[in-house]
């Protein structure tokens, strides 16, 4: 038995996905509601609007890549198991862990999150620390993703406790592990693994946003580098992007323009890796694993495969549990230099009175 020896709380956040087709609409206006999703001028006047006609517009469209996989997302079912297995994780290590999931644009909310949480943890006890780990499910940073999931949490966070927050975590030895393991796995489904096209897919974003100094068209390209190198494969590699949504000007190429330019070139294997996905979603199963497969079908591409998400891997789940712990012991760190600056500010204030004492004394 190991003893519990600290009270944290945990957030994993996600995108989130319609658990049904009547959930596609009111999702897709959400999304489109977001001001990190979409901003121009007057923005605040003309969102809401705009936000309805796109989503009322797109929504018979995608209401079929959800019928495809079962009539919704299974994004929640994927992250709560996740959020299980951290938990579980965690509190055999000694940490009394509570992990609940908020997503950003179905339920449950992060304000369902944050009642969840406060119900089971109001910001500790006298005897425990306690703290709220803020954990995004996006490996790279954005904007659009990480830091839209992290200002609805500031809008609607009132507690006390601290919360240190993971912005990105690609970069983490067991993350590129789990990766490469899943990898593995799937290239073991080809006769021949070493002859397979790799093909890192990651969610494009609108080429303004990387203008604006986002890193995470960097960060992609540094996780495909850091995969290749743990992984050593032969084989060779290329990145793209897709879901793309609207006519301006995204990250590129896409993934179906990669698949038309390898089937012009003869590759007829291919192994898509989605790289920014931790779960497996409708850009996973639907946008990559129907709707790229078939197209790869017509082009003449023989054996297609998608890596599966990591999911609840135990190599990712132990990534993130590693994650937890160094944010913890970052924030008692600097709750500790806190105390030390304040215990410091109040000697020097006992020293001033002390001296301006003993003068008036000396001066009478």
């Amino acid at each position: 038995m190991v003893g519990i020896s600290r009270r944290v709380g945990v957030v994993l956040f996600q995108l989130g996905g319609p658990d049904s087709l009547a959930a596609v609409e009111p999702f897709l206006y959400n999304l489109f509601c977001d001001p990190d999703i979409i901003d121009f001028p007057f923005s605040r006047i003309g969102r809401r609007p705009l936000a309805k006609l796109i989503s009322s517009t797109r929504a018979q469209k995608a209401a079929q890549h959800y019928a495809a996989i079962g009539g919704g997302s299974p994004i929640r079912k994927f992250t709560e198991r996740q959020a299980a297995a951290l938990e579980a994780q965690l509190q055999s290590r000694g940490i009394d862990a509570r992990c609940v999931v908020a997503m950003r644009y179905w339920h449950p909310f992060t304000a369902e999150a944050i009642a969840e949480l406060e119900a089971v943890h109001p910001d500790g006890s006298p005897n425990q620390k306690s703290c709220v780990v803020l954990l995004p499910l996006y490996p790279q940073y954005s904007s659009t993703t990480t830091g839209s999931s992290l200002n609805e949490w500031r809008r609607r966070w009132k507690g006390t406790a601290p919360t240190p927050c993971i912005t990105n975590f690609y970069r983490h030895p067991l993350y590129i592990a789990a990766l490469v393991e899943r990898i593995n796995e799937t290239l073991a489904r080809f006769p021949d693994s070493e002859a397979v096209q790799l093909i890192f897919s990651a969610h494009s974003v609108p080429v303004s946003v990387i203008d604006q100094g986002d890193p995470y068209q960097r960060q992609i390209e540094e996780t495909v580098a850091l995969a290749m190198e743990r992984g050593a494969w032969p084989n060779p590699h290329c990145l793209c992007y897709q879901s793309k949504v609207g006519a301006s000007r995204w990250l590129q190429p896409s993934l179906r323009a990669t698949l038309r330019n390898l089937a012009g070139r003869r590759v007829r294997s291919v192994c898509v890796v989605p790289i920014s996905f931790v779960s497996d979603h409708v850009e996973t199963l639907g946008e990559i694993d129907h709707c790229a497969r078939q197209e790869a079908r017509a082009l003449g591409i023989e054996h297609f495969e998608m890596m599966p998400g990591l999911n609840d891997s135990p190599t990712f789940i132990a990534a993130l549990a590693a994650l937890v712990k160094r944010a913890i012991a970052e924030a008692d760190l600097q709750q500790a230099d806190r105390k030390d600056k304040a215990a410091d500010l109040k000697d020097k204030e006992e020293d001033r009175v002390t001296g301006v004492a003993a003068l008036s004394m000396a001066a009478d």
